[in-house]
């Protein structure tokens, strides 16, 4: 399907939502296809005891990732939206077509992660458009090294205790994140995993349905969250102010040209390097050997 030709009906709209990882669009009947691919997945990451995915939306983008990723000794996985073409890959990096058994237009990273207990022990991933210090990589590897297994690590956005009061509770957010087999499994039967709108999850109990909707947000994460707080899951968190400076996001940014329309469609690949000079993020973090 080329997005730029297909009239951007609800149809397309709803196949589009279901990419990107949401229980509101994804169909319970696609668990067991789902499960299937992950076998796959699981024969590919054979042997590799530290896999963090590198989802390539741009190639120049994914390369740097990579190399921060083998600089601390992990294994990039190179995943990415089917629009970005064939991975780069760099030496001792493995590709992962996630998407082959689905033929989706578009794919989000937490659209395999959501299933990571079907064919890792422990992966970590991250946002495509994020780099970070080597001191950062460093102590983020650490962190992810350490975490036992039915633990997870994530970025700590929760809100402060007035927001929270008034029903804004905040999510631990995927930016940069890491998870076990143990915790992805617990999260999904529990039905509070990454995937947006958690409540419509086929294992959330009905009991919790109307909670989890009036208290946590639909975004991606805030299921993590509700894992946290509801089920007692245990969350590391990681200091936001450890990779603030490295993310080359359009949120706050007044200077941000969008190339892409602003809704489902949206192609971080054509908006990244528009707005963002690589050399320039890489030199200001210290980083410009990685090039």
């Amino acid at each position: 399907m080329n997005l730029e030709e297909t009239e951007y009906t609800e149809e397309v709209r709803a196949l589009l939502r279901e990419a990107k990882g949401n229980w509101d669009f994804f169909p319970p009947t696609k668990i067991p296809q789902m499960e299937e691919a992950a076998r796959e997945w699981a024969s590919a990451l054979e042997g590799i005891e530290r896999p963090w995915l590198c989802w390539n939306v741009d190639e120049d983008w994914c390369r740097i990732q990579q190399r921060l990723v083998r600089s601390v000794g992990w294994t990039p996985v190179v995943g990415g939206d089917p629009r970005a073409g064939r991975p780069p890959l760099e030496s001792g990096a493995i590709a992962v077509d996630f998407n082959a058994r689905f033929d989706y237009p578009i794919m989000h990273f937490l659209f395999p992660i959501e299933f990571s207990h079907l064919f890792t022990q422990k992966i970590a991933f991250w946002h495509s458009d994020l780099v970070v210090r080597k001191t950062v990589m460093e102590n983020l590897a650490t962190m992810f090294e350490n975490l036992p297994d039915g633990s997870a690590a994530a970025v700590d956005r929760r809100r402060g205790w007035y927001r929270r009061w008034r029903g804004q509770r905040g999510r631990f957010w995927e930016l940069v994140a890491c998870t076990t087999a143990g915790a992805s499994r617990d999260q999904y039967a529990k039905g509070a995993g990454w995937w947006r709108n958690i409540w419509r999850h086929p294992n959330c109990r009905d009991v919790l349905r109307q909670r989890l909707e009036h208290r946590y947000d639909y975004d991606h994460g805030a299921g993590i969250l509700a894992w946290h707080e509801v089920h007692g899951g245990n969350v590391v968190p990681i200091p936001h102010g450890w990779v603030e400076e490295g993310h080359c996001t359009r949120v706050g940014n007044s200077n941000y040209r969008r190339r892409s329309p602003q809704d489902e469609r949206r192609d971080l690949g054509k908006d990244l390097s528009h707005n963002f000079d690589l050399r320039e993020v890489c030199q200001r973090l210290g980083i410009s050997d990685l090039l």
